[in-house]
């Protein structure tokens, strides 16, 4: 009997069943051990030596590898085929070796790109040694981050209350999408303008022409840059008459994309399905779990011969020889870590067509499985082939031209399947009529076009991955790894697919760039990356890389912890003073605007950071940090009370307040949503904030109070102790009595927290009281349910490794805190 060791239960169950009856498969759950999230696990004055711990599942599962091991000839490690596979097989070699569990066994390492029979098969005749190198690099890096982390985040909680951590490659990520948000404030738009004439000949259709020279002299983008100037320029183009001059055509050809890698997969995912990063990869490995897909985390584009050869095949089948390039197309790119360079993301059969899988798999995994298979068969297609036409008008004198051009598609080639999703291409497919040099042409129209420049897009996504990608900065194995955790820090926030920097995480930018620039500037980060990569390469050894780091890092953590916060506050007023105490004309303004001697600065508490005047207590002026634009004013006057309403800012935010005349009182109050903007505040929408909860009507079955109001997790309608979300802020005003009835209805159907939680599956029944364990989809994620009891999965553990025992474990753990409580 030979025992295999895999990560997940899915991987382990299909790969059983191609091995047969000698082999037992078991699945480890990922990593069986890691370091203690606690000081000391990493130990530079010992030699980087590194504690390791086993948690509870690694307890549980290195005791059921164990016990399946004593009836064993051979412990197999068929771990995934990267550093991260390389490292469980690994931490289970070394736990096992631990115990004395391999006496008289032998043990080996197998790969395979693909889990299908003959793959599996083939890489079980062929096995090797554990990778030294690759599992080096490892070391390397977990070491590194750890170092990285368990030193910077202590000096950020002492010296910028509020900020909750820092990250090697994190917090780079976060200094690229705070410095585009600089970008874009500092943007000052210019105005343009530019003139199309809209020409026809004889009695063909009308094409448009683009005006290039006036006066003999060439057009730049700011010549016309005003009305005057293109309405000036319109006059003379009216004086005169029109004729093509030169004509020119030339056959265009573009090449298919090259198959996924990881990281083009991400943007791609991205761009068309509108799917995260994060969510792209759990989807993907689904699906390389189910035998669909090669392996996802890979950054090599090339491909296996007998592999292309049957994409050839399926385009043949599917779209006819005249799509086939006369020979295979060949790819390949230079990585810096061969380690990682696999196969490229294919399909392990190009001949499965997404629609003969539809109803097989969920929706993300055929939405991601037809993407794949489109890219992967498109990279074996003909070009793209057109013809482009470029005609050049002028009058008599050539003192005046346009330039008209139209693209024409001759074959369509990989583009009948598949096209790479490009936001920034502008392609010209005008059809222009058929036309000859000489020919007169009538001037139907002149088209004055105004046009501003705009500032750089804010990153997606797409683009965020993209731009690290670019600068070598991490890995794309990582990338959504890094996404995720910025947003779970509450450092940036995706709004309509784009990220914008919340303020704690410009504040802990600004203080990384002041006090730490060395490590979170790019060079620097890509040149970590490419040490890294030398050391799974075998050519740098991995503890002279980490000495190399740390004693300059350490140092640099020693001073920055023994500044004085007031240094610290100074710099960071400085380097943010754009941003917290720019005014509305744009110049810095830190005088107080309540005592007027005094200066506004940056302050902190235990709740975070906060702009307040450098003569408290004398004076007590406070507001928060971030709404540097938001200044108290008056907004109009409230027709009930004939009172001011004020917009005031308070500890927690801008705020709306009627005057009182009764200190007594408690003044009426309304808070301003984050969606809306303080400064859109106008009368009317003060009125209607300042109105909630308003009734919305009554409810026509028992006679109660249907209400509309804001609370803490955005707007909602309410009615007897049921409350229902509102998609927007305007909708609380608009909402009428039949929409509210539905939502409360809906509700009543659904009673889950936000959207209704549904059963993936029954995993059995508790052995002690027979109650049906689910396994379930809630809005918060993934739990298991027993009776009233609800227990949540570890964020890290996949779902396919969620067992009737996993999850009895996990409820009797949630009933014991609830004891406690």
């Amino acid at each position: 009997m030979h025992l295999v060791v895999v990560e997940s239960p899915a991987k382990a169950r299909t790969i059983e069943t191609y091995l047969g009856k000698d082999y037992k498969v078991i699945a480890s759950l990922g990593h069986i051990r890691d370091l203690p999230s606690s000081e000391g696990s990493v130990r530079p004055d010992n030699n980087f030596e590194m504690i390791w711990e086993l948690g509870e599942k690694g307890k549980k599962q290195t005791k059921t590898i164990n016990e399946a091991l004593k009836g064993s000839d051979s412990l197999i490690l068929a771990t995934d085929p990267d550093r991260e596979g390389e490292a469980i097989a690994w931490h289970v070699l070394q736990v096992l070796q631990e115990k004395g569990s391999l006496k008289d066994k032998h043990v080996s390492r197998v790969t395979f790109n693909a889990i299908t029979k003959k793959e599996v098969t083939e890489a079980i005749k062929n096995p090797r040694e554990l990778d030294k190198e690759m599992v080096d690099a490892y070391l390397a890096r977990r070491a590194l981050d750890y170092l990285v982390g368990f030193t910077l985040s202590p000096v950020l909680w002492r010296k910028l209350p509020g900020a909750r951590s820092a990250g090697r490659v994190q917090s780079v990520a976060l200094r690229l999408i705070c410095e585009r948000e600089i970008e874009i404030e500092s943007f000052k738009a210019q105005e343009y303008w530019s003139i199309e004439n809209l020409f026809a000949y004889e009695d063909q259709q009308p094409f448009k022409a683009k005006l290039t020279h006036i006066n003999r002299k060439k057009l730049e983008q700011f010549d016309l840059t005003s009305k005057k100037d293109s309405e000036d320029s319109t006059k003379i183009i009216n004086e005169n008459d029109y004729q093509i001059t030169e004509i020119k055509e030339k056959n265009v050809s573009r090449k298919p994309s090259a198959p996924f890698i990881t990281s083009t997969l991400q943007m791609e995912a991205s761009r068309k399905l509108n799917m995260s990063a994060k969510n792209t990869m759990m989807t993907a490995q689904r699906l390389y779990e189910n035998g669909l897909i090669t392996y996802m985390r890979t950054d090599g584009v090339q491909i296996g011969k007998d592999s292309v050869i049957a994409i050839r095949e399926s385009i043949n089948n599917n779209f006819g020889s005249n799509f086939l390039p006369l020979n295979p197309i060949e790819y390949s790119n230079n990585v810096a870590n061969a380690q990682e360079a696999h196969e490229a993301i294919r399909p392990t059969d190009p001949k499965k067509l997404p629609e003969s899988i539809e109803n097989n798999i969920g929706k993300d995994e055929y939405e991601l499985y037809s993407l794949i298979w489109k890219r992967t068969l498109s990279s074996q297609m003909r070009k793209w082939e057109g013809l482009r036409t470029s005609i050049i008008i002028t009058n008599e004198s050539d003192e005046i031209r346009f330039r008209a051009s139209g693209t024409v598609t001759t074959f369509e080639g990989f583009r009948t399947l598949y096209e790479e999703g490009r936001k920034d291409e502008k392609e010209d497919l005008q059809d222009l009529p058929k036309l000859e040099r000489g020919n007169h042409l009538n001037l139907i129209e002149i088209e004055q076009n105004q046009h501003f420049t705009k500032a750089p897009p804010r990153y997606s996504e797409a683009s965020l991955v993209k731009s690290l990608e670019e600068r070598g900065i991490g890995r794309p194995s990582t990338y959504a790894s890094i996404i995720s955790v910025l947003q779970d820090r509450n450092y940036v926030r995706l709004d309509k697919k784009y990220f914008y920097p919340e303020d704690k995480g410009r504040l802990v930018t600004s203080f990384l760039e002041n006090f730490f620039k060395q490590y979170v500037g790019y060079d620097f980060t890509a040149e970590l990356e490419q040490n890294l990569d030398k050391v799974s390469n075998g050519e740098i050894n991995w503890k002279d890389f980490l000495n190399d780091f740390w004693g300059e890092f350490n140092n640099c953590s020693t001073k920055a912890l023994e500044l004085r916060t007031r240094e610290i506050l100074d710099k960071l007023n400085e380097s943010l003073g754009n941003h917290i105490f720019k005014s509305e004309d744009g110049k810095i303004e830190r005088n107080c605007p309540k005592c007027a001697d005094g200066i506004l600065s940056l302050k902190t508490s235990r709740n975070g950071a906060f702009i307040g005047c450098s003569l408290y207590p004398d004076c007590k002026y406070t507001r928060p940090f971030g709404n540097n634009n938001v200044e108290p004013k008056v907004i109009g006057i409230d027709p009930n009370t004939n009172k001011n309403i004020n917009l005031l800012v308070g500890k927690y935010g801008p705020y709306l307040q009627i005057d009182s005349d009764n200190e007594e009182t408690k003044p009426k109050r309304a808070a301003i949503p984050k969606t809306v903007d303080p400064s859109d505040i106008n009368i009317e929408l003060a009125l209607n904030l300042l109105s909630l909860p308003r009734t919305v009507g009554i409810h026509p079955e028992d006679g109660n109070e249907i209400k509309a109001g804001l609370g803490r997790f955005g707007p909602y309608v309410v009615h007897d102790g049921i409350f229902a979300s509102l998609a927007s802020v305007e909708e609380l005003f608009s909402l009428g009595i039949n929409r509210a009835i539905d939502l409360i209805e809906e509700k009543k159907a659904n009673p889950g927290r936000g959207k209704a939680s549904k059963a993936i599956k029954e995993l059995g029944k508790d052995p002690k009281d027979e109650t049906i364990i689910k396994l379930m989809d809630g809005r918060y994620g993934p739990y298991v349910k027993s009776g009233k009891i609800n227990a949540s999965v570890p964020k890290d553990m996949n779902l396919d490794q969620v067992t009737l025992e996993i999850a009895i474990d996990l409820i009797k753990n949630q009933k014991m805190k609830k004891k406690k409580k």
